[in-house]
């Protein structure tokens, strides 16, 4: 049985469970319990703040956890980075109050920054050689400047909504973040290989995210032209119609540029264009 640990609650929280749910992982989620095990895949769930999720690793209360890179950096727990996941993606900057005009790096000499992630914030400090006194607070760390708690800011950013309600403006982003899976160092290989056909099951999911499977029917002298535009995953599959002169064509597009492919697909006399989703994608 291999135990990861999660957030509890949060963005994080729903998008993992969302993966772990495509995945194909299912949870009976309707008490709340800090540990539920899976009942079609030998895994069970640890659900902790996302600040001790590293130390639970790094320990061996969970074999792996889910958490914020954020989390991980600023506490600089020793386990191993297995996955970038590409979700819950934001960054922690430095935002001063909106009318100060802000010059460059130097502004935050000697001034008084409230955060909730001092390792990092010292680290950066330390790197511009910058002398600044480093107030840490938990919560709301953005209303710290308007009751003169602190000048300025040092905390996550992903949309920038909060910072402009408490009139606050971003200066400088110092780290970028995502959620990340680690792992402990000291795994046994029973449990690295449920790891691996987790992994393999996350990657299948990942795959699919943001790709749609494509049918049309294209003019045979137009199959080349067509192939430049939609090259698949190795190349396109064809498969002759009964009507003399043309094939069908079945291949994988991204959606980010799907209207674009449409048009250049329409402009090369294809038709029938049939667009599905893909629910897990195995390379």
């Amino acid at each position: 049985m291999l135990r990861i640990a999660v957030q509890a609650k949060g963005r994080l929280h729903e998008e993992t469970m969302t993966m772990l749910e495509e995945s194909s992982i299912k949870m009976d989620l309707g008490k709340r319990l800090l540990l539920v095990s899976s009942k079609s895949f030998p895994v069970e769930i640890l659900f902790l703040r996302d600040d001790d999720i590293p130390q639970a690793v790094a320990t061996g209360i969970a074999d792996v956890g889910i958490v914020g890179e954020n989390e991980f950096v600023e506490k600089g727990e020793d386990a191993n980075i297995i996955r970038r996941l590409d979700f819950s993606k934001c960054r922690l900057s430095l935002a001063i109050p909106k009318e100060v005009d802000y010059k460059g790096l130097e502004w935050f000499e000697g001034k008084k920054i409230a955060t909730s992630y001092p390792n990092i914030l010292k680290n950066f400090l330390k790197a511009n050689n910058i002398n600044a006194d480093v107030h840490v607070i938990t919560g709301s760390v953005e209303i710290a400047p308007s009751i003169k708690l602190a000048d300025c800011i040092f905390d996550i950013v992903s949309s920038g909504g909060t910072l402009v309600t408490n009139n606050l403006k971003e200066v400088e982003v110092v780290m970028k973040s995502e959620a990340l899976m680690i792992g402990n160092k000291n795994l046994s290989a029973e449990k690295q290989e449920i790891l691996d056909e987790l992994l393999f099951r996350f990657n299948s999911y990942k795959n699919a995210e943001g790709k749609k499977y494509i049918i049309l029917n294209v003019p045979n002298d137009k199959i080349n032209d067509v192939c430049e535009i939609l090259p698949g995953m190795k190349s396109p599959t064809i498969t002759p119609l009964v009507k003399e002169g043309w094939s069908s064509m079945h291949s994988v597009i991204s959606e980010k540029t799907f209207w674009e492919i449409i048009s250049k697909l329409k402009a090369l006399g294809a038709e029938g264009i049939l667009v599905i989703p893909i629910e897990k994608m195995i390379l």
